[in-house]
C-alpha cells in the first residue's frame, strides 16, 4: 500500500521546511532509512530518512520550495500499484526563490549602513551614458562609470562626476588601489528558515525582556600563560591537541553557574524555572545565520572532555548536522566575538533563558601593578545581560565576580 512521504517536525519551532534538494528521483527504489532528501528548518540543513521500502512514485514538492510540518511531499509505493498521482500537493508556503531580484531597491537590510557614496549606478560601463570627456577622463583615472552618478542632462556622466567619484573610491587620482563602482550585486534575498527564526525570537526577546547588562573587565594574563604552558606540553603527547582561551571560558562560566545557579534560569509568566543542570549553549556563525549548539550538564565536565564535546559541535554546526536535541534546551548561553577582535559587546538574551555572557578579546593595554606601577598587562571584557525579572543586579554581579576569580586564576579549572 502506498505511504505518504510528510514534511517532518524536525525542531520545536518548526512550521515549515524548505525541500534543499531531493537525492532520489521519481521511479528510484527507496528502502526504509534510506536519505532521500535534504530539508532546510530553522535551525539547520537535516536529512529526511524514508520510513517505507519501495518505489519514490511521486514527488509533490520541488526542490526549493517550502512545504508546511505533516504536509504530503511524496508518495512511496509498488512500482504497479494505482496510486492518486492527480492529488494536488498540500498547502505549502510560497517559493524560497533562489535567483537574484535584479532591480529591487536597495534599502532592504535590517540595519542599514550610511551610504559611503553614490554608487546605485546603472549596471555597467558600457551602457553608462557619459560624455567623450569623461570617458577620457575615467580612462586615465582609472575609475569605472558604472560606480557614478550622473550629474549631466538626463543623467548623463560628466567629468566633475569622474573626477568626484575618483577622490571618493580613494584612488589619490588615479592610483587605483581600491576599486571603485558598486560593491556587490544589488538584489533582494529571501528570508530562509532560520533567518525568519532568528529575526523574530530576537525581536520578542529585545521587546519583551527588559535587559540590563553588568560589565567586568579582568587580568587575563594567568590565563594566557596557563594555557601556553598546558598546550606546550599537550603537543609532546602520543595524540597532541590544544586547548583554545574559549575552552576555559566555557569550563569558568560552567563552574561560575555552579557557583551562582539563580542565574540558570528561566521566567515562565508566574514564576521561575530554577534548572538543576548547566546546559551551556554557545553561539556558532554559520552561512545560514546563527545556532547555539549546547553543552549538557557542563557542570560535571572536565576542561578537555568541554573542548572535544565543544569542538566537535561546533564542527556539526558548520556543517548543518546538529540533531534538535544538540541545539535545544540550554539554560544559559555564551557568546563569544573575541576571535574577530571584537573588544566588548551587549548580546540579546536568548529565550527562555534569563541570561547570556558576551566575552571580548583579550587585549595589550596599560594596567596599575599592585606597587602603583605602569605595566602591560592582558585584559579582557565580560558583559552579562540579565533579565531583570528573573537576575537582579546582586546575582548578577555575584556571578561576575566568580567568573573573575576562575579567570585570574585559571589553575582551578583544571580540577
Amino acid at each position: 500500500m502506498a505511504k505518504d512521504v510528510t514534511m517532518p517536525l524536525l525542531s520545536p519551532s518548526m512550521t515549515e521546511g524548505t525541500l534543499v534538494k531531493w537525492l532520489k528521483k521519481e521511479g528510484d527504489s527507496v528502502k526504509s532509512g534510506d536519505v532521500i532528501a535534504e530539508v532546510e528548518t530553522d535551525k539547520a540543513t537535516m536529512d529526511l530518512e524514508a520510513f517505507d521500502s519501495g518505489i519514490l512514485r511521486k514527488i509533490f514538492v520541488a526542490a526549493g520550495s517550502k512545504a508546511a510540518v505533516n504536509s504530503r511531499i511524496a508518495i512511496i509505493g509498488t512500482a504497479d500499484e494505482k496510486i492518486d498521482e492527480s492529488a494536488p500537493a498540500p498547502a505549502a508556503a510560497p517559493a524560497a526563490p533562489a535567483k537574484a531580484e535584479a532591480a529591487a531597491p536597495a534599502n532592504g537590510s535590517a540595519a542599514p549602513a550610511p551610504a559611503p557614496a553614490a554608487v546605485s549606478a546603472p549596471a555597467s560601463a558600457d551602457r553608462a551614458k557619459a560624455s567623450p570627456l569623461a570617458k577620457k577622463v575615467a580612462r586615465e583615472m582609472n575609475v569605472s562609470l558604472s560606480g557614478l552618478i550622473g550629474s549631466g542632462p538626463g543623467g548623463r556622466i560628466v567629468k566633475k562626476d569622474v573626477v568626484a567619484g575618483g577622490s571618493r573610491a580613494g584612488s589619490g587620482g588615479g592610483w587605483g588601489l581600491h576599486p571603485a563602482g558598486a560593491i556587490a550585486k544589488e538584489e533582494k534575498i529571501s528570508l530562509s528558515n532560520m533567518r525568519q527564526t532568528i529575526a523574530r525570537r530576537l525581536l520578542e526577546s529585545k521587546t519583551t525582556i527588559p535587559h540590563f547588562y553588568l560589565e567586568i573587565e579582568v587580568d587575563a594574563a594567568p590565563l594566557v600563560a596557563l594555557r601556553a604552558e598546558l598546550n606546550a606540553g599537550f603537543e609532546k603527547l602520543p595524540k597532541p591537541f590544544k586547548l583554545s582561551l574559549n575552552d576555559f571560558v566555557l569550563k569558568a562560566t560552567a563552574e561560575a553557574i555552579r557557583r551562582v545557579p539563580a542565574v540558570n534560569a528561566s521566567f515562565l509568566g508566574d514564576s521561575i524555572q530554577q534548572f538543576a543542570s548547566v546546559h551551556l549553549a554557545f553561539a556558532v556563525a554559520i552561512a545560514q545565520g546563527l545556532i547555539t549548539p549546547v553543552l549538557r550538564d557542563a557542570q560535571d565536565k572536565s576542561l578537555k572532555a568541554l573542548s572535544d564535546e565543544a569542538k566537535a559541535l561546533a564542527v556539526r554546526a558548520k556543517e548543518g548536522k546538529l540533531k534538535p536535541e544538540e541545539y535545544t534546551t540550554g539554560t544559559f548561553t555564551i557568546s563569544n566575538l573575541g576571535m574577530y577582535g571584537i573588544d566588548r559587546f551587549s548580546a540579546i538574551i536568548n529565550p527562555p533563558q534569563a541570561a547570556i555572557l558576551a566575552v571580548g578579546n583579550i587585549v595589550k593595554k596599560p594596567v596599575v601593578n599592585e606597587e602603583g606601577g605602569i605595566v602591560v598587562g592582558h585584559r579582557q571584557s565580560f558583559t552579562l545581560s540579565c533579565d531583570h525579572r528573573v537576575v537582579d543586579g546582586a546575582i548578577g554581579a555575584q556571578f561576575l565576580q566568580e567568573l573573575r576569580t576562575l579567570i585570574e586564576k585559571p589553575a582551578q579549572l583544571l580540577l
